[in-house]
This record gives C-alpha cells, sequence and structure tokens, in this order.
C-alpha cells in the first residue's frame, strides 16, 4: 500500500512540473492567434455545375469492331413511312438471293439490261393485291440507292410502294412490295360527333348547375328537371355490337 501511494505521489509531481513548463508556450500560441487580424470576408469555392466530359485522351482507343455498323442485314425488305402530309420516305434492301432468283427467270442478262424502278400505288380505300390501285407513278432510279424521298402531294390518302426492275420495252417486275401508309391531313377534320354536339348544349342550357360539367351529378340533375337521362353521352370510342 505504501508503494502504491509513493507512485501516485511522483506521477502527480511530474504532471505539475509540466504544465508548470508547457504553460507559458501555450500562451504565447493562444496570443498569437488572438492578435492575427481577422478577414472582413471568408472566401468560398465551388464546383463549376455542368456535365463531366471524360478526357477523349483517356479514353479506350476504338476498336474496329466497336464502329463496325454494317450496310446491309441480309433481308430482303421494303418499308415506307409518311413524312408529312406529302411526302414518303421508302428505305429498301436486295439479297443476293433476290438477284439470282431474278436472273434465274428472266435471264443471265436481265439484271443488267434493266434499271430500278420505284412505283407508287395510291390504294385509297381498297384491299391492294397489286392491280387494282386508283393510279400509280413510276420513279426512276439508279443503281446502288436504297432509300428515297417520295412527294406524293396528296394528304389524307393511303400509299403502296413497288420496288422492281423495267426492261427497255417497259414491262416492269415487282421484287419487293412495301407496306401501306397513310399520309396525315393538311387541315382540320372535317369529322363531327353528334355525342359531343348535345354536350355543347349542355353548356348553354344549365347554366344553374353548381357541379362541374364532368360531374355525373349533372345527369341527375336533367333527370330531375325533365325527367329523362341521355344515353350515350361519352368520349368518341369503338363500336361493338
Amino acid at each position: 500500500m505504501p508503494v502504491l501511494v509513493l507512485l501516485f505521489f511522483s506521477a502527480l509531481i511530474v504532471f505539475v512540473l509540466a504544465g508548470i513548463f508547457l504553460w507559458p508556450v501555450k500562451r504565447n500560441r493562444a496570443a498569437k492567434i488572438v492578435n492575427q487580424p481577422r478577414p472582413l470576408f471568408i472566401e468560398e469555392t465551388a464546383e463549376e455545375l455542368g456535365i463531366n466530359v471524360p478526357d477523349p485522351a483517356k479514353r479506350p482507343p476504338l476498336t474496329e469492331q466497336d464502329i463496325y455498323l454494317p450496310h446491309n442485314y441480309g433481308v430482303d425488305r421494303m418499308v415506307i413511312l409518311a413524312r408529312d402530309p406529302h411526302w414518303l420516305f421508302a428505305y429498301w434492301e436486295i439479297t443476293a438471293t433476290k438477284q439470282e432468283e431474278f436472273t434465274s427467270t428472266y435471264g443471265t442478262e436481265a439484271w443488267l439490261s434493266t434499271h430500278p424502278v420505284l412505283r407508287i400505288y395510291d390504294v385509297t380505300g381498297v384491299a391492294f393485291n397489286g392491280n387494282n390501285a386508283h393510279k400509280y407513278t413510276d420513279y426512276h432510279m439508279d443503281e446502288n440507292i436504297d432509300n428515297w424521298h417520295i412527294e406524293v402531294g396528296e394528304p389524307d390518302r393511303a400509299f403502296c410502294v413497288d420496288l422492281g426492275r423495267m426492261f427497255p420495252d417497259g414491262r416492269f417486275i415487282t421484287l419487293l412490295r412495301s407496306n401501306i401508309v397513310t399520309t396525315p391531313r393538311a387541315s382540320l377534320s372535317n369529322r363531327l360527333d353528334e355525342e359531343w354536339m348535345w354536350i355543347e348544349g349542355l353548356y348553354q342550357s344549365i347554366g344553374r348547375v353548381k357541379y362541374g360539367t364532368s360531374s355525373p351529378m349533372i345527369i341527375e340533375e336533367l333527370a330531375l328537371r325533365k325527367d329523362v337521362i341521355p344515353l350515350g353521352v361519352s368520349s368518341p370510342g369503338n363500336w361493338h355490337a
């Protein structure tokens, strides 16, 4: 027990002596901090907003496989799109197999003696079978062309396009046939919905109704006034038998 007391007092004496010798150093450091002039403004810097674009020099080099986009996909196809009320856009692909079928049917020199033609059919309102179009027009093409902008100049009409080869005597042989598209209207629609005409009259006749015109309570209000509930008041939709 006396040994523990002796150790305790020894440690206490060392702690006190260390505090006595270190106190001037701490006081001088605190005085320096207090005496330093405080800045009027504190400058803050924020990162610039924007998209982090990686450095091109640090990107891995592109390989030939990464940038390769095939020009052809080995599928016979003819596709048209309605670009606007007056124009169509067509693109197509003819495989070597289709060319071989043509030459085997019409002769080995048939492909070289013919040239490609786009034939545009007006098929509005008909179930097109290749021979019942209202009219058609031909666009003579150069070889190696696989897309074309077609000016039809007729809004709200249905069209189909054939890609074929034309012989010098005027014979046209169809190779590919497209889908059917309808050009959009170039003016406001002239279709009127009689159901909506009733709604228009409703706005004028029941101005004292406190409910919104879309509320089902409006029907009950009319039923109380006229003892008749109007039927078929709905948005346009498909009719079912």
